[in-house]
């Protein structure tokens, strides 16, 4: 087991660039705040639609309106960035996250720090055990792709393209997620079904904190966290268990 809870602003060296893909959703733009934050300079890509999501942002980042699986939009935005935060969601049937990760990993210039963001139903190893309330949420969307809302496979394709890359990446599993206010940094394992991650709860801020931290911590590349919030009761159960006397 892994878990991994550091302080942030000591961490920081220098100014990066970032882009953030899938920037104007509700993960997005908690990334850029908190990118903004720490003094990032932040490229965003979204949907010429969702644009105006970003308003609050405005003079303070980029936007390149376009698809994310777009990969002349891709190219332009990600061009000189120290790193990518990509946010691989599920709509339609049209091969849109595993066209966007393929877009990222292609785009991206050599030695970037790429992070991915999924839910816990992508298994690397296939050792993840899961219960049935995760079951449910998965047979639920595998009968919405015939309703051509939502494809699961198409995100795990996604990240498997991601897992085969040799580029520096991470994929950020989340738990089911919150609102509220931030309760700091989450804590992670790498396989669903470890007791510190039963709680299945993570603070949509702090899934968001997790994504950007993971810049630059590089204990993380080629790994691909399953994350819960750091005051949920399994982690505060954990971390009473094994506290050193």
């Amino acid at each position: 087991m892994a878990i991994a809870q550091r302080p942030n602003a000591e961490r920081q060296a220098g100014t990066l660039t970032v882009c953030i893909v899938g920037a104007s959703g509700k993960l997005g733009q908690y990334m850029v705040q908190h990118a903004l934050d720490r003094g990032y300079q932040v490229v965003g890509v979204c949907r010429e639609a969702s644009v105006a999501k970003l308003d609050r942002f405005a003079g303070r980042i980029t936007v390149i309106p376009g698809a994310t699986n777009d990969r002349e939009v891709i190219k332009r935005a990600v061009a000189g960035c120290d790193g990518v935060l990509t946010v691989l969601v599920p709509p339609g049937v049209n091969n849109y996250s595993s066209g966007t990760a393929q877009a990222v990993l292609d785009q991206a210039r050599p030695g970037a720090r790429l992070v991915f963001s999924s839910g816990w139903h992508i298994t690397r190893d296939g050792q993840d055990v899961y219960t049935w309330k995760v079951k449910a949420l998965v047979f639920a969307a595998r009968l919405a792709k015939l309703a051509r809302l939502v494809d699961l496979d198409d995100q795990v394709e996604a990240c498997r393209r991601v897992f085969a890359s040799d580029t520096r990446w991470t994929v950020v599993r989340g738990s089911s997620l919150e609102e509220g206010d931030s309760q700091g940094l989450p804590v992670w394992s790498r396989h669903v079904g470890d007791p510190i991650l039963t709680s299945d709860r993570t603070r949509r801020v702090d899934f968001a904190l997790f994504m950007v931290d993971t810049l630059t911590n590089d204990t993380l590349v080629h790994e691909a966290p399953a994350i819960v919030g750091n005051q949920s009761p399994s982690a505060l159960a954990y971390a009473a268990a094994t506290r050193v006397p």
